[in-house]
């Protein structure tokens, strides 16, 4: 027990003496957890639209009041010129263009065909997919209500009425989606790099000589080594949950007690991971790529940004093994849910398993070799 403790003290004056850990392990964290989450989202607002009107009527203009009215478009030109607005689209100024064509409201009281072309800027292809089911909306509608108010279809033919429901999250508030996934990222990129860092540093520094020729044993190296960054990444991580609560307001229908649990669990994973990278490590330049390594593939196929469930089938194989896609699940079901133990008991399991194998295997490959 003095042994641990004698590490214990050891790790911490070291992470106190440098004074750039402290900013590094509590500052920097949540700096990167309230920029990110207000930065890192997919919904697609303020998308500049360019309308070539050739028509020119008391109708088109309707039609496009129906866009300037709308929450995601910025209604940048209105031209009777395709060429000028194709020209800016290229330039970038321009993500979407709507054509509306001459005749086009004689087309409509006439009752025959009105086209109008939808003209966007696919390069980011599921922007283009967002932008153009936008547009389609709002003229559909528009055609609707047209039809109807022209009676050239009475009211009472349009039978099918849908009703919305949004669960979980009925403001569609992307943050709220985002935040546990990004907590669950910055605690684990933190444990990870702290601890892979750990044993390789004092192989360099030659102090692991030291330690190798004293009585101690393998597991209490380890969990000297381990306590210090457990204690500092929880300490992190409930900052990360009181941050997410008053700040970006997520509403945590779950039981608050089993997420932190579950996340010591889970620190104790990361935290044996990392060193275990610094166990087959040489330099710490190594341990830092091969880190790296994992956390980028780990991190994209998470799920955090993009659905597991579009992911190709070797990607979900590979997720098996994946511990950020288990606990970022979790902490969506539970917080976002309010998801009891009977719904998320496996994933517990599979992340206590693997804290177990990792510990092991930091504990199996650190050698004291004099």
């Amino acid at each position: 027990m003095k042994t641990i403790l004698y590490l214990i003290q050891k790790e911490f004056l070291q992470i106190f003496r440098d004074k750039m850990m402290l900013p590094i392990i509590f500052a920097i964290p949540i700096m990167q957890l309230l920029v990110l989450s207000y930065t890192a989202t997919f919904e697609i607002k303020q998308i500049e639209l360019g309308i070539a009107d050739m028509d020119q009527s008391v109708t088109s203009a309707d039609l496009i009041s129906r866009f300037k009215a709308s929450p995601f478009y910025i209604v940048s030109v209105i031209k009777p010129n395709y060429q000028t607005l194709e020209e800016q689209m290229q330039k970038g100024e321009l993500e979407q263009i709507i054509y509306i064509p001459t005749h086009f409201e004689q087309d409509l009281y006439k009752g025959s065909e009105a086209p109008i072309q939808i003209i966007t800027d696919a390069i980011n292809g599921s922007a283009a997919s967002l932008m153009s089911a936008y547009s389609m909306k709002i003229i559909g509608n528009y055609n609707k209500d047209f039809l109807v108010k022209e009676m050239m279809m009475p009211k009472e033919y349009i039978n099918i009425q849908t009703e919305v429901s949004f669960w979980y999250n009925p403001d569609l508030n992307y943050k709220t989606f985002m935040v546990p996934g990004i907590l669950v990222l910055l605690v684990t990129v933190i444990g990870l790099f702290l601890s892979a860092l750990n044993i390789v540093k004092e192989k360099e520094i030659g102090t692991i000589e030291q330690l190798n020729v004293t009585p101690i044993k393998k597991y209490q190296f380890i969990i000297g080594k381990l306590l210090p960054f457990w204690l500092i990444a929880m300490v992190d991580f409930i900052i990360g949950l009181l941050l997410a609560r008053f700040v970006f307001m997520v509403p945590m229908l779950g039981s608050v007690t089993m997420v932190i649990l579950v996340a010591g669990v889970y620190l104790i994973l990361v935290l044996g991971m990392g060193l275990f990278i610094s166990t087959i490590s040489d330099t710490q330049k190594q341990s830092m790529f091969i880190s790296w390594f994992f956390v980028m593939i780990f991190i994209l196929l998470s799920g955090l940004f993009t659905p597991v469930e579009n992911m190709p089938v070797w990607a979900l194989w590979l997720n098996i093994v994946n511990p950020i896609a288990y606990f970022i699940e979790f902490m969506r079901l539970v917080l976002l849910k309010g998801s009891t133990l009977a719904h998320v008991y496996h994933l517990i399991l599979v992340i206590a398993i693997y804290a177990v194998v990792m510990i092991g295997l930091a504990t199996w490959r650190y050698r004291k070799v004099a």
